[in-house]
């Protein structure tokens, strides 16, 4: 999906700045540290969870989109972040970055210097924590409580 994004030139869209918001999130995830970025990644999903069981108590499709929509909005708006999600936003950046020619980093008002962190080093920084956060707020935190409260023996 990135390679695509970055072919379709939608980076220049709105005279670039499509592109700078990509290369401005890109590196903002890039230069978090590992505890915020674990920390964010383990917030984000005790809400995907949340948003996937709210899932099973809805009995229509309209119904089950509805519910999902609250807690996803909300992990995107608090700027939580999700390992699936960043697998996205890191590669169009990098791609952004490593590949943009002259003329559409002059199109986009800024330069490559502007965004250091963003690398594949850069990549792995981000993914791991998030991922680990992602696992820990999920599968230990929100798996464990639904455990005790439903299937534990009593």
């Amino acid at each position: 999906m990135a390679v695509l994004i970055f072919l379709s030139g939608q980076h220049a869209f709105g005279n670039g700045s499509v592109g700078r918001t990509m290369l401005s999130i890109a590196n903002s995830k890039a230069s978090l540290s590992f505890v915020k970025a674990l920390a964010l990644g383990i917030l984000c999903n005790i809400l995907v969870c949340l948003a996937v069981w709210l899932t099973y108590s809805a009995r229509t499709v309209a119904g089950k989109i509805l519910v999902i929509v609250p807690p996803i909005a909300a992990f995107v708006a608090a700027g939580f972040e999700h390992s699936v999600a960043n697998m996205y936003f890191l590669p169009v950046g990098l791609m952004l970055k490593n590949f943009a020619d002259a003329e559409q980093w002059v199109m986009l008002g800024t330069s490559i210097e502007e965004y250091p962190a963003l690398t594949l080093a850069g990549m792995a920084h981000n993914l791991i924590p998030v991922t680990i956060g992602n696992l820990i707020g999920g599968g230990v935190l929100v798996g464990i409580v639904y455990w005790f409260i439903y299937l534990r023996k009593r």
